[in-house]
This record gives structure tokens, C-alpha cells and sequence, in this order.
């Protein structure tokens, strides 16, 4: 599929009430371009980002992952988002990639935000996830994971003097804080760039319970580094299409790629 229109929902979260987070996300839905191929929802869509894992803790078996699903069947579209699940007695942030006929693929948040107490709530995840949708590989992280390049670095090689890259496509979704969002910022177009990657990033809005702040910013990058959607801070949700024959061209014109250090990433 040449092009993919990839909608997202920048959302003032409530504070760890997952019923009022699912009743805004459906109100939004219906606003939603009828077209659109895969949606992009904040970490932790339906509780905020809370260190009480204990409590709000579900399982791939529970409400919110009932949710998603439904939500991809009825609007055939993939659905993108993290939430706080138990499985086997432990906490992760885990992240779903959930396709139109209900199929779920999962990446847990490798890098635990030690200074909010991520480390002592939750268990890291160890495997990056690569996912095939539509003729798109699209590679989904979370939040913290943007300030690490390595684990998010596109792997490149070389077949008859053609570049091929892992993915087209890097996702983070995140709650990510006003006091920060310089960082953001520019983490998100310096992964485009390196990468030759579109990134799409989502953030949240509003205060959470422990009243920190969030201003969005939510925006959409080409490989070059340009804005195909400006950082804003409203709520609301926006669309963008992205085009691969754009993307491969710019990798075949400017083939970074066959200079690219080979690594191993450890686990």
C-alpha cells in the first residue's frame, strides 16, 4: 500500500478512570476521518500515567483490551496505544498493535522511567516489536524510549546497491511532561532524521493527579525532518498521510543507510 493515513487522539487523560478515558476516546472516534488506516492513541490511554499498577492493573483478557479490539473491527482500522497490564504477576507497560480483524501484537516499555518510581511499578520490557500492516513496517515504542537512540536505531543493509530499511515507520506514544517538552521536541526530529523514518509521536494534555503538567505537542515527521503535522497543544485529533514512494525516494537519493554502523543491540 503506497500511502497510509494515520490519524491521533491528543487527550486531557482522567486520572486513573478507565471508564470516563474510554467514553472520551469513543466520542472521539466517530470525528475520525472514515478513511484513516491506523489511530494513535497517548500512553496509558485509559488511566494516566500512574505508578499504581497494583490497582489498575488488567489483564490482555480485561475491559481495555476488549476495547481496542472493538474499536479496530468497527472502524477497520489498527489501533495504537499502551496501558497497565498483569501477566504472570507482574506489571508492564505494554503497548498493543491491534489490526482491523482483531489480531493483537504487543511491545512492553523497555525503558522504565526511574524518576517518577517506573522501575519499582513496572517490569521492563526485552524485545523490540517490528510490525507488518498494509505494506508498512511500523516499529512502536514508548515515551522514555525516545531519549534512546540505540534501541530505537533503524538497521539497514545492503542488497545490489539498494538500501533496505527495517521500518518506514516509528511510533511513540507517550506522557510526556510540559516541563520537558523541549526535549521532546527535538528527540522526535532527530530519530526522523537519523533513521530516514517518518515518526509520529502522541502526548497527552491537562494534569494528572500528581499535578504535573502535559501540553500535547503531539506532532508528525518525515525522513528529512519536516513537519508533516506542527506540535499543538489543544485537544483534539488530527490526520496525516503518509507516502512510502516519497520516503523511498528521499532513502534512494540520499542513501545514508550504506554508511550505517552494523551493532547488535544487547538485551
Amino acid at each position: 500500500m503506497e500511502t497510509l493515513l494515520v490519524s491521533f487522539l491528543q487527550l486531557d487523560l482522567v486520572w486513573e478512570n478507565s471508564e470516563a478515558n474510554l467514553a472520551q476516546i469513543e466520542i472521539e472516534l466517530a470525528k475520525l476521518d472514515p478513511e484513516t488506516d491506523l489511530l494513535v492513541l497517548p500512553e496509558m490511554f485509559n488511566s494516566g500515567f500512574s505508578m499504581n499498577s497494583s490497582k489498575l492493573a488488567q489483564s490482555m483478557d480485561g475491559l481495555v483490551v476488549e476495547a481496542i479490539i472493538s474499536w479496530a473491527k468497527q472502524y477497520n482500522f489498527a489501533v495504537v496505544g499502551s496501558f497497565i497490564c498483569e501477566e504472570q504477576g507482574q506489571y508492564f507497560n505494554r503497548l498493543l498493535f491491534v489490526h482491523p480483524d482483531g489480531k493483537i501484537e504487543k511491545y512492553d516499555k523497555r525503558h522504565l522511567f526511574r524518576m517518577a518510581n517506573e522501575t519499582e511499578s513496572f517490569s521492563p520490557g526485552t524485545d523490540r516489536l517490528i510490525v507488518n500492516y498494509k505494506g508498512w513496517r511500523i516499529m512502536p515504542l514508548v515515551c522514555y524510549d525516545l531519549r534512546f537512540p540505540v534501541w530505537s536505531r533503524n538497521q539497514f543493509k545492503v542488497e545490489d546497491d539498494k538500501v533496505i530499511s527495517e521500518y518506514d515507520l516509528m511510533i511513540y506514544v507517550a506522557n510526556w511532561p510540559a516541563a520537558r517538552v523541549a526535549a521532546w521536541n527535538k528527540l522526535l526530529l532527530a530519530r526522523a532524521i537519523e533513521n530516514q523514518a517518518y515518526v509520529v509521536g502522541v502526548n497527552r494534555t491537562g494534569f494528572d493527579g500528581n499535578n504535573i503538567e502535559y501540553n500535547g505537542n503531539s506532532a508528525v515527521i518525515d525522513a528529512k525532518g519536516e513537519y508533516l503535522k506542527e506540535p499543538f497543544e489543544s485537544v483534539g485529533n488530527q490526520t496525516v498521510l503518509l507516502r512510502k514512494n516519497s520516503l523511498e525516494e528521499f532513502r534512494a537519493k540520499f542513501p545514508v543507510g550504506m554508511d550505517a554502523d552494523s551493532f547488535t543491540i544487547s538485551r
